[in-house]
């Protein structure tokens, strides 16, 4: 039972319903086509893990506490290309204090968190907005088509249901899609903010080393 003088809300609330159609089909077309972006990116950063090979990272600390040969480190290939920029940065800082050094090397680190904090945020985002659009997308047709129902046309009924699974059916995929690229995501940049913190630490404390090594000449000069 609608209530007197309710019916222009009614009708205004249907407009507004049926108007959002066009704008979900084409965001879930959008989310699906930028899911499979992320996907192939998601193997271009597999391919550039399998070439750095970061389960010889620990014999590199190893190496650079023993020699302290940094040029080795910016040269190894065990490291990503992001991470020896950082080394680059790192070796830049020799002329500034030890304190100096390591407040540029925590910005540095805070740098690279937020880098990859911001990649993922884009995938979690997209796992929760594309079921929410196909949810949007299965709903919202389903008005049309029990009002064709009532009329008998199982024609337009029918149209409705295949918008509706339609719409679900691409919403869930790239939300899943979106959630699967986040997770894989999360575990690696866990490793590689795990692993550059090691290096940092490692380079600072050759960095140290050096100059301890520098002043202890002058003093004997």
């Amino acid at each position: 039972m609608i209530v007197s003088g309710s019916e222009w809300l009614a009708r205004a609330l249907h407009a507004v319903a049926q108007g959002l159609l066009v704008p979900v089909i084409v965001g879930l077309l959008f989310f699906f086509a930028y899911a499979l972006l992320e996907l192939g990116a998601l193997l271009s950063e597999y391919r550039m893990r399998r070439t750095a090979r970061p389960q010889k990272v620990g014999e590199l600390l190893h190496s650079l506490r023993a020699t302290g040969d940094l040029s080795r480190v910016v040269g190894d290939g065990c490291l990503t290309p992001a991470q020896r920029e950082v080394v680059k940065k790192l070796m830049e800082l020799g002329e500034l204090t030890a304190g100096m050094r390591r407040a540029v090397a925590k910005r540095i680190l805070e740098e690279e968190e937020l880098k990859r904090a911001r990649i993922l945020d884009r995938t979690d985002l997209l796992a929760r907005l594309a079921p929410a659009l196909g949810l949007m997308g299965t709903l919202i047709p389903l008005g049309p088509g029990l009002a064709a129902l009532g009329r008998g046309d199982v024609r337009g009924l029918a149209q409705a249901l295949i918008i509706a699974f339609d719409t679900t059916v691409v919403g869930l995929a790239a939300g899943g899609l979106a959630f699967f690229i986040s997770r894989v995501r999360r575990r690696w940049y866990q490793d590689y903010i795990s692993t550059l913190d090691s290096l940092v630490d490692c380079v600072l404390e050759v960095l140290d080393r050096d100059v301890e090594e520098k002043m202890a000449q002058r003093v004997g000069r």
